[in-house]
């Protein structure tokens, strides 16, 4: 059946008609903040504790913006004929947001959780120069990245936590097993001591006492 002329019309104007009736919602920004979702890319927060100058995110950043500088600092050695020690120390860290096309990938791959997302927005700038943030302005925004999500109950215990909670369970059954094995040295000891007509070797010196008047134990 060959559509009717004009229907194509008449549709767009009732859908503009039905637009028309229903009364608009704006968000008056800024006095009413946006409700981000919890995962927004808004930008970049440093965590420079956990920084070792690995340069791993520059490196893999797809549009070489972020700017790292650092030296090497000699540490002293730990202990008398220890050798010294040497560790990167951070000097600069900045990201150019002028570049940055927010991939994540500098997050995803920074081996010691040192990069996260931060949901703020409210960043603009007049000149595209000062879009250049150092590590001062990063660590500002550090404090607004949101608490991870709490982990669902059903899911696979994390791989760190398991090999921590076998390994504290391993040197418990260690310990355990040395302190059965202990007591029963102590009551063979005894047994023996009782046999014999001596008391019990003295604590510490292995060695057993004699015995008392009228041979008893």
């Amino acid at each position: 059946m060959a559509p009717i002329p004009g229907s194509g019309l008449a549709k767009g104007l009732a859908v503009t008609l039905r637009t028309m009736t229903k009364k608009s919602h704006t968000a008056q920004y800024p006095d009413a903040q946006p409700d981000l979702p919890p995962r927004t890319r808004g930008v970049i927060g440093l965590f420079e504790e956990n920084c070792t100058v690995c340069m791993l995110c520059a490196r893999e950043c797809p549009d070489w913006c972020i700017y790292i500088d650092s030296h090497k600092e000699t540490i002293p050695a730990a202990a008398p004929g220890g050798r010294e020690r040497s560790r990167n120390v951070l000097d600069r860290f900045a990201i150019d947001f002028a570049l940055c096309m927010y991939c994540g990938i500098c997050i995803e791959v920074c081996p010691f959780d040192a990069l996260f997302w931060s949901p703020e927005f409210e960043y603009a700038e007049t000149d595209i120069h000062e879009l250049t943030h150092e590590r001062d302005k990063l660590r500002e925004w550090m404090w607004t990245v949101p608490e991870p999500p709490a982990l669902d109950p059903g899911a696979e215990e994390p791989k760190e936590i398991a090999a921590a909670r076998k390994a504290a369970e391993k040197l418990a059954a260690t310990q355990a097993a040395e302190a059965a094995e202990a007591d029963r040295d102590r009551a063979a000891e005894a047994d023996r001591a009782a046999g014999s007509g001596t008391r019990p070797a003295a604590p510490g010196t292995g060695e057993p006492q004699p015995p008392t008047e009228g041979g008893t134990a």
